[in-house]
């Protein structure tokens, strides 16, 4: 081999090397962009996926980016005074917010909840003094169709998603036509004296909103009970089902806390159609003197079926209806949807209707908490015994004075005999 064959071998060799680092480069790029455009697939789906969930951002107040951000209409200036449709969009992005953080513990929160927990001290009364109750009760409300069954789904959806259902498991007590003959209890408890539970009623009707009402300040002062049948459920001589248990053994509890549940779909119909029966009877269930806790609060609302409408009639109706109502948009509102699009029930893919089943859970257990009556003392007892005292004494006073009376009036006649 010659000086020069022996130059241009030593030239292929340095080169060969070269060219596999070359082509090593261009493959490491190639996998690069690839892998971006999967990145950036998966990041596009997400979005999506994040603006199907909060629907509102579809409205002509969001910009649309890919942060979801808002622009200064729906932001709002902070010296001017919002109008009621900001206030709402304004409360649906805060629930968004803080689905991605606070969503685990609110739910840590509400597992491991014990009666009292939220209790705070007013009027100089201590907390021992109070009379909190081993389980806390709150009643589901409204008329026939709203969705209070389908809310008590979406809650074991919501809280079993710790790893364990929390609801203890009952026979659902409905009817032929599938609306609840009895009351049904859904209880979350860590043992049997502390946690809560949720009381599912029967709908009520326009029609006997009279009936309905009674039964609900029934419900109110004399407590509910798991099983217990509500009126108009079946006929007065119709058999009870063989699946409901005697309701008398069970316990009966305290209403702690109502929460009153509406179906926005329908009041929108209402609104446009003209009938106002159904806002009519919301209104009167809604400020019925019976379920208000304190004569300054209103109860929970809860609207349900809003994702049958458009975003923009969702936000017209939420805002016409609390008008009517007479109570802010965004203090003790939410607007939850229990069903997809799918018919099935929303799960850890939406975390703001996640969010706010568990804040309207967390307010009603801070409203019961801080509206605890105080405990009798012993002056009140000894009141009472004394009070009982003397009616018995009283009444057995007016028995006695009632015999001698008819024994008189014998004497007297038997008297009048003889002499004649």
């Amino acid at each position: 081999m010659t000086a020069i064959e022996a130059a241009v071998a030593r030239k292929r060799c340095r080169r060969r090397p070269q060219k596999r680092r070359t082509r090593r480069r261009a493959e490491v790029r190639e996998e690069r962009r690839m892998r971006s455009s999967v990145q950036g697939g998966d990041d596009a789906s997400e979005a999506s996926a994040a603006l199907a969930n909060c629907w509102w951002r579809s409205l002509i107040e969001f910009d649309g980016d890919s942060e979801g951000g808002r622009t200064e209409a729906a932001a709002g200036s902070r010296g001017a005074v919002a109008s009621p449709r900001v206030r709402v969009l304004r409360e649906l992005e805060r629930l968004a917010a803080a689905a991605n953080v606070s969503l685990d513990d609110i739910r840590h929160k509400l597992l491991t909840y014990n009666a009292g927990d939220l209790w705070l001290p007013a009027g100089g009364i201590p907390k021992h003094e109070t009379d909190i109750p081993p389980v806390i009760t709150i009643l589901l409300l409204g008329l026939a169709g709203t969705g209070k069954t389908a809310l008590v789904d979406l809650m074991y959806c919501v809280l079993g998603r710790a790893g364990f259902l929390p609801f203890a498991q009952s026979i659902p007590l409905a009817g032929n036509d599938g609306r609840t003959q009895c009351l049904e209890e859904h209880n979350v408890l860590r043992s049997m004296r502390s946690g809560f539970c949720i009381f599912d009623s029967r709908g009520l009707d326009c029609d006997r909103m009279a009936d309905g009402l009674e039964e609900v300040a029934e419900w109110m002062n004399e407590g509910v009970r798991h099983g217990q049948p509500c009126r108009g459920a079946n006929p007065p001589d119709a058999p009870a089902p063989a699946s409901a248990p005697p309701a008398t053994r069970f316990l009966r509890r305290r209403v702690n806390c109502p929460v009153v549940v509406a179906n926005l779909y329908e009041l929108h119909h209402s609104l446009l159609s003209g009938d106002p029966r159904p806002l009519e009877a919301t209104r009167d269930l809604f400020h019925y003197p019976p379920i208000k806790i304190s004569p300054t609060d209103s109860p929970i609302l809860v609207l349900t079926h809003g994702d049958e409408l458009s975003p923009e009639e969702r936000i017209q109706a939420r805002v016409k209806t609390c008008e009517y109502l007479g109570v802010s948009e965004t203090n003790g509102v939410y607007d939850i949807s229990c069903l997809n699009e799918y018919g099935t029930a929303v799960d850890e893919m939406d975390p703001a209707t996640s969010y706010a089943v568990a804040e309207a859970i967390f307010r009603a257990l801070v409203v019961a908490d801080r509206t605890h009556p105080a405990k009798a003392s012993i002056k009140e007892w000894l009141l009472v015994v004394i009070t009982w005292a003397m009616c018995a004494l009283s009444t057995f006073f007016a028995f006695l004075s009632c015999c001698c009376s008819k024994l008189a009036k014998a004497n007297r006649e038997y008297t009048k005999l003889r002499t004649q």
